[in-house]
């Protein structure tokens, strides 16, 4: 089973990912972008360095997920696979950045794919307050100093997105405590087993 972590960055993302780890046997953790050896090469452009046009910083990020899905993806779909970000946060971010319509950009990324998406999807939403207080408290990437109300939109368009294509989600309160929200996803991940 393929499951992808969405939300904008400070949600929790990665500390449930390392945590549900832990209580599944034959797990494959991943991330995008970044989970392929030049995943992380375009990762430090886009993150670090911030000077790519937006439509350059599309195609880098669909690069990235082409070879995420051809070399971490197809070849694990037999085990359980925990993403930190998938196409969702790719259309979201490029939506709300560079105005491209969500239709093309769906296209886009069912060709960067080869139409394989996320089985499962666990969204984290969080308050723009919450946001703002977690976001303080670390250093920002080029793409996070585009503000707190960039990332808000990009939340919205996240949830836009899963609605859309009627993946099967669970929508995640970042504000709960940290062991309330991975029980939750844990019983989430097991019914879905069933």
């Amino acid at each position: 089973m393929y499951i992808a972590f969405e939300g904008v960055d400070t949600v929790g993302k990665s500390t449930q990912i390392e945590l549900l780890s832990e209580r599944f046997d034959n797990v494959v953790v991943t991330k995008e972008p970044g989970g392929t050896a030049l995943g992380e090469r375009l990762r430090e452009i886009l993150l670090e360095d911030g000077g790519a046009t937006p439509r350059s910083e599309v195609l880098l990020f669909l690069a990235d997920r082409a070879e995420h899905t051809e070399k971490v993806v197809r070849p694990n779909l037999h085990r359980m696979i925990l993403s930190d970000r998938s196409f969702i946060s790719g259309i979201a971010y490029a939506h709300v950045h560079e105005k491209i319509e969500i239709d093309t950009l769906l296209q886009l990324n069912r060709f960067a794919t080869s139409n394989i998406f996320p089985d499962r999807i666990i969204l984290f939403h969080i308050n723009k307050r919450d946001l703002r207080e977690r976001m303080g408290k670390k250093s920002t990437d080029a793409i996070e100093l585009r503000g707190i109300d960039y990332m808000m939109r990009v939340q919205k368009t996240m949830e836009e997105i899963v609605d859309l294509l009627q993946i099967d989600h669970i929508l995640i309160d970042a504000a709960e405590p940290i062991e309330e929200i991975n029980e939750k996803i844990y019983r989430y991940i097991k019914d879905c087993q069933k």
